[in-house]
């Protein structure tokens, strides 16, 4: 099986590293195509007025052909298809420095990649680490992600997106792997400053929160990991109907 390996944190992150290695192990063939540098935040951004820049790169400890690209996530996994042509069952997008849970999956790189490569019918999976100061545990999301990629790829033949996150336990420590809906926001916390002619805002944090039941953001909180499947179609149907008759 071929997959794509993509991120949004660089070509050189040790969390795509090690997603890349456990999936050699594995034994499938796995090109790495991902930024030049830190993306995160960019959502689903593309480069429309420069050129993409694509250059051959080397990642130290694990054998396989890579990437780097001048341009964001989603201009990775566009770069890949025009370079390689359709030769991917499937795409990774991976292992995320911290939770893409919730909302926040609106602004990250990585799950837009992950549905970039879901718009050319390609099934994907994003995979993100909860964030850790001293050493992220990107080896329990990479084994999360392959486990739950292993027990559904053979089985659904729809192309689908799906979100993966896990806490910063050693995969033993788990209590298990939840199937649930996204949480909602958290939002981020600003220092705002006076300055000449205007201001100037540095993001400094999150506001609290209550996550509710049945949600990735508790079972995260709980010691569990989450997949969630999900769509980029924003059209709400259960409006769609009452529209068109307000409109006649």
């Amino acid at each position: 099986m071929n997959i794509l390996l993509t991120n949004d944190d660089g070509v050189f992150a040790p969390g795509i590293a090690e997603l890349g290695r456990q999936l050699l192990e594995k034994g499938y063939n796995v090109t790495i195509v991902a930024p030049e540098k830190q993306n995160s935040g960019k959502s689903h951004a593309i480069t429309l007025m420069k050129k993409l820049i694509v250059k051959k790169v080397h990642i130290e400890e694990i054998n396989l052909d890579a990437y780097s690209v001048s341009g964001t996530p989603a201009d990775c996994v566009r770069a890949a298809l025009e370079i390689y042509g359709n030769k991917f069952d499937y795409c990774f997008s991976g292992c995320n420095l911290g939770y893409n849970a919730g909302m926040d999956i609106l602004y990250s790189g990585t799950v837009s990649a992950a549905i970039e490569a879901n718009v050319f019918r390609i099934p994907s999976i994003a995979v993100s680490a909860q964030y850790n100061r001293e050493n992220t545990n990107y080896k329990t999301a990479s084994k999360v992600a392959i486990e739950i990629f292993e027990k559904v790829h053979s089985q659904i033949n729809d192309a689908i997106v799906l979100n993966v996150n896990a806490p910063k336990l050693e995969y033993e420590d788990l209590k298990g792997i939840k199937t649930c809906k996204i949480g909602g926001s958290v939002m981020d916390k600003y220092t705002t400053f006076k300055i000449e002619n205007g201001y100037s805002l540095e993001l400094h944090g999150r506001n609290k929160s209550e996550n509710k039941e049945n949600t990735d953001r508790h079972y995260l909180e709980n010691g569990y990991a989450t997949v969630t499947p999900l769509l980029y179609d924003l059209t709400s149907d259960s409006l769609l109907k009452s529209l068109r008759e307000y409109m006649k």
